[in-house]
């Protein structure tokens, strides 16, 4: 008779019971204004998270122009005797090689890291700064990942990653030389590793299945926001030091997490499947309440979901536990390695484009990164319209990755074959595919991978594209360096987001498939829409 009982298949005890998100919702009805606005709120925290991105060092740490000064010492004439003087000519190359006192800088020397503390004529202390908050993002992103899915939870992990970042880029604008500049940057990065994550994982989980794709949407939304604000803060502190731009998005950061701390209240789903059954009651009566109801919900009420409180929590007690669970299943690990990889050429244009820009438009740095943050946007509207009913997700983020790859390689084309206008405009088409691809990338995840498992996905998601974004400045850098060689960056970009993104055709579709919680549930859904087709001989989900 026990024997009997464990042959019998998932799928017969997965219709026999109602899952959480069918309870759940029964319980707090229609997602109301309210509670609408609160997942909006929640949402809004991607605008921190794209003013707080690498994209920062961009204008805080670029290499300011600079002009001859005419001036002509006794210093000045030996050096011009030996061929060295400042010149008009010499101007369009670096001053490191030219004697003091012959050239300066156009602007302020606090208007830029690398002025302030003298650091044009070290590429490596440059480029230390953004290549530090890159290792602080993928620290963060594979330490704290799995933290919100086990023992701290969506919100907690939200605030604690707020803080983290804000307080360390409030410190940055007191750096007092390079190294602890880049220390800080580092900190801030590991801080801001799961911002993104956990508001769009708690967002969603906190609203009816029809405000699920809307309010994602609105989290990209709300990058693109932060993102437009960048060049323009910039522009606005052109003339004065660069530690404002840290001080006036740390300082706003800092309140906004102190709202949240007062107004949001924890993931009902994950609650549950952690086995904390009455702060889940407690969550969903709150919910309810702003939907105009929630005063007949009792504990007695949620009887039917005792078992899952109960055996419920794939991710057990381990810090790495839920990682251990996607590896020990094959289709779980499978899934996790094709989105991660396209995630990673989809993270080399998506950084790589902002950051060569000036390859194609040195003449006005704002402008160029303003023109891919306004890319962003509808970019953010397409994918909401992509992720309605009517489009794959897989077949939208092939599509997308193609795109942008070709694109990247027109971009690419030198200038005798296309104009700089043309290769502008495939530049700033091939960041917009990839912005797209990459909103579509995350929506999937949160689809592909159940409550239990949830935010370390989505989180190793993010920082393949952040790993992808750590190879982007070194092509870029290189570009620099070399006149030529920016063009065979694009190159590379393009073909790396066209070829990692056909690894998304190996992945399962789930457009109108509702969320799982367990990776039991998830199998079983699996095996009701495909059959035996995915077991293999032993008779285990491949």
């Amino acid at each position: 008779m026990a024997e009997a009982a464990t042959t019998t298949p998932l799928l017969t005890s997965h219709e026999a019971e109602p899952s959480i998100d069918d309870v759940i919702e029964a319980y707090i009805g229609a997602t109301g204004a309210r509670q609408l606005l609160k997942a909006m709120l929640l949402a809004f925290a991607w605008a921190f998270d794209a003013q707080q991105q690498v994209f920062m060092s961009v204008f805080t740490d670029a290499e300011p122009p600079w002009h001859c000064t005419g001036v002509v010492d006794a210093a000045a004439a030996a050096a011009a005797d030996s061929g060295s003087s400042c010149s008009p000519p010499a101007a369009s190359a670096s001053p490191c090689a030219l004697p003091p006192g012959t050239w300066e800088w156009d602007r302020p020397a606090e208007t830029s890291v690398v002025s302030d503390w003298a650091l044009n004529c070290g590429p490596a202390l440059v480029s230390l700064p953004a290549s530090s908050f890159f290792a602080g993002n993928l620290a963060g992103g594979f330490l704290l990942a799995t933290l919100a899915d086990t023992h701290l939870g969506r919100r907690k992990m939200l605030l604690l990653s707020l803080v983290t970042m804000s307080v360390a880029a409030a410190l940055t604008a007191f750096s007092p030389n390079v190294w602890v500049y880049s220390a800080l940057r580092f900190v801030s990065g590991f801080g801001r590793s799961m911002v993104g994550t956990s508001a769009m994982v708690l967002s969603t989980e906190l609203v009816g299945k029809r405000w699920r794709n809307t309010v994602s949407a609105a989290g990209f939304v709300f990058f693109s926001v932060g993102f437009v604000s960048l060049p323009a803060l910039a522009y606005t502190f052109r003339e004065a030091s660069w530690r404002n731009m840290y001080v006036w998005t740390s300082l706003p950061s800092l309140c906004y997490a102190v709202l949240l701390y007062l107004l949001v209240q924890e993931s009902p789903r994950w609650l549950l499947v952690r086995g904390r059954k009455q702060e889940a009651i407690e969550a969903v009566r709150q919910i309810a309440s702003l939907n105009g109801g929630g005063g007949g919900i009792t504990t007695s009420s949620f009887s039917m979901l005792d078992a899952c409180a109960v055996e419920l929590g794939d991710g057990g007690e381990g810090m790495f536990a839920t990682l251990h669970s996607i590896w020990e299943r094959r289709w779980a690990l499978r899934r996790l390695a094709a989105i991660t990889a396209a995630s990673f050429g989809v993270g080399m244009v998506y950084y790589g484009m902002p950051l060569n820009v000036g390859s194609l438009s040195p003449s006005n740095l704002y402008l160029s990164v303003a023109y891919n943050a306004v890319a962003e946007l509808p970019s953010s509207i397409l994918a909401w319209l992509l992720m309605g009913r009517w489009f794959n997700r897989r077949g939208s983020v092939v599509a997308l990755t193609t795109a942008s790859g070709l694109c990247s390689l027109a971009a690419c084309v030198p200038a005798v074959v296309l104009p700089d206008g043309a290769r502008m405009a495939a530049e700033v088409a091939s960041f917009f595919a990839s912005c797209t691809a990459y909103d579509m990338m995350l929506i999937y995840t949160i689809e592909l991978f159940p409550t239990s498992v949830r935010n370390s996905a989505v989180g190793l998601v993010r920082q393949a594209v952040a790993l992808g974004g750590v190879v982007a400045p070194v092509l870029v850098a290189l570009g620099r360096e070399t006149t030529s060689y920016w063009s065979s960056s694009f190159g590379v970009f393009g073909l790396a987001v066209g070829c990692l993104g056909l690894l998304v055709t190996c992945l399962p579709e789930t457009r109108r498939r509702r969320l799982s919680d367990t990776m039991e549930e998830e199998e079983a859904a699996v095996l009701s829409s495909s059959g035996a087709s995915d077991m293999d001989n032993n008779g285990e989900l491949v």
